[in-house]
């Protein structure tokens, strides 16, 4: 009885701890689905962050689903619940408003589906998991400070933003506390909507009521560059030209000598490794930081050659 008793208990403990390592193997080997969106991906800097992000989850064998709102609000939110409805288990997101977005987090929450904010923080912050993201205020202040340096007299220069992208608005406090007393005046200031077409049309709108301009910032590389091309036409290459993301574009125009003097660059291809290294933290219950910062730093004709001009950094 007692020789039955102990083949028993054994034979319960080999059970026991087979069907813990089946349980621990089936955890490990569970594969995901993530969800991607972005402002818009005709901006080269999500193209890569998305290529990037892809790469990583696929060398684990899963699964990422990527949508494009083309920086409209409500056709984001729409994919999102999309997203929502074919079961990815966590979503890397990137906001067209950060504001509007909310109805998006709270369907997300209540599905409880984890959300990777990065690059441009939602307003909601406690509303999403965990963000990873640039020191954007950093990034327009490199900007603001190596204008002071080019220009010590100050004076009339024009800010092309885009307000509804916190990002952006990060960028432009940045600058402007770079050049406060600086004796530079802002004298035009539009929405760039963070796109090339619309920073060109309301660059030619600049040159026709300010002429006397010195300096222009964009909020991210595309809006510089669509300033740029209307410099150009016009002729006006005196005028510097600064933006935000050290894109492959803009250092190539910084190399080239022309108007487009500087960059406050970032990097998306660690945005999206740190993005991804928190998504699967999170998943698997690991312990994670809610904010993870990526360093920005100034680009211009003193440094652009250490980075090349043929990729991101």
């Amino acid at each position: 009885m007692k020789r039955a008793l102990l083949v028993m208990v054994a034979l319960l403990f080999a059970i026991g701890v087979i069907l813990g390592v089946s349980g621990q193997a089936t955890a490990a080997d569970r594969k995901f689905t993530f969800g991607y969106t972005c402002m818009q991906l005709s901006n080269p800097f999500f193209t890569i962050l998305e290529k990037t992000i892809r790469d990583d989850v696929e060398a684990n064998g899963d699964t990422l689903i990527t949508t494009d709102p083309a920086m409209d609000p409500v056709r984001q939110i729409n994919q999102i619940e999309d997203l929502i409805s074919q079961g990815i288990d966590a979503l890397f997101l990137n906001p067209v408003d950060w504001e509007a977005i909310r109805p998006a987090l709270v369907a997300l929450n209540n599905a409880g589906i984890p959300i990777i904010n990065f690059d441009a923080e939602v307003k909601d912050l406690d509303l999403v998991t965990a963000y990873a993201g640039s020191d954007n205020f950093n990034a327009g202040y490199v900007c603001g400070v190596d204008l002071a340096a080019r220009f010590p007299d100050g004076g009339p220069i024009a800010i092309l933003d885009s307000p509804t992208m916190n990002s952006v608005r990060d960028r432009i406090d940045g600058f402007m506390e770079a050049i406060e007393g600086k004796n530079f005046t802002v004298v035009f200031q539009r929405d760039a909507l963070g796109d090339l077409p619309t920073a060109l049309r309301h660059t030619e709108d600049l040159l026709q009521s300010n002429p006397e301009i010195i300096a222009i910032m964009g909020g991210n590389d595309p809006t510089a560059l669509g300033a740029m091309a209307a410099l150009i036409t016009a002729n006006r290459l005196d005028i510097a030209i600064y933006g935000v993301d050290g894109s492959p574009e803009a250092k190539a125009a910084i190399a080239a000598d022309g108007p487009f003097v500087g960059s406050g660059a970032q990097s998306p291809i660690s945005i999206a490794h740190e993005s991804v290294i928190l998504g699967y933290k999170i998943l698997r219950d690991e312990p994670y930081d809610k904010r993870v910062p990526v360093p920005t730093f100034m680009i211009n004709e003193e440094n652009v050659h250490e980075f090349g001009t043929e990729g991101w950094q």
